[in-house]
């Protein structure tokens, strides 16, 4: 039983994530995504897109390290992607925090679970770089569908979203790649984002 009040623990714990919010709006724009929303939506990317995973992706493994990769935002809070200073410190406290929820289990299963948003955040096997560029495309597709209000907002230019998401525009299928870019153009021409 031990184990078990261990995992209701860390399963109570994790419900926190519902509670962070991020910068991105939901699609009708009424109010920003929170941290859990973002990585459902993530998971339905790389279910209905995995057809431009790499060649080989286990794409199961793929949705369980989406379901890891923003559970440190519950201590260490969500860092925009254009925050200069927050994200000078975001790898120390993301790590604090992943040793502090992670610890909630019993071994093997809470280094197990860490390792996924470890290999996450490394980037080097094939279900980690499809894994990162779709969470660089969902807010792509979720500040276009809301007319680049935050884009706006917050003065970030084209070239500073095709830089941050250098996984997506370097790393991913062609396809996929080419609809982001396309999407950026389009964003320009629209007055969603500025060249």
């Amino acid at each position: 039983m031990d184990k078990l009040n261990k995992q209701i623990d860390f399963i109570l714990e994790i419900d926190k994530l519902k509670t962070v919010l991020r910068r991105s709006m939901i699609t009708d724009g009424s109010r920003r995504e929170n941290s859990a929303e973002h990585s459902w939506h993530l998971c339905m990317l790389a279910v209905v897109l995995s057809e431009y995973a790499p060649e080989g992706t286990d794409i199961s493994h793929v949705v369980k390290m989406l379901l890891m990769h923003d559970l440190v935002e519950i201590y260490a809070g969500d860092t925009y992607l254009y925050d200069e200073e927050g994200n000078k410190t975001k790898a120390k406290r993301e790590n604090e925090a992943a040793d502090k929820l992670y610890s909630i289990l019993d071994e093997p299963q809470g280094s197990e679970l860490k390792n996924l948003w470890y290999e996450f955040e490394k980037c080097e096997t094939s279900e980690a770089l499809f894994a990162n560029a779709l969470d660089r495309l969902q807010p792509i597709l979720l500040n276009y569908t809301n007319k680049g209000t935050l884009w706006l907002e917050n003065n970030v230019h084209k070239n500073d979203v095709e830089e941050h998401a250098y996984r997506l525009t370097r790393l991913s299928h062609p396809k996929l790649r080419k609809f982001a870019l396309d999407l950026l153009d389009k964003a320009v021409e629209k007055g969603y984002i500025e060249d």
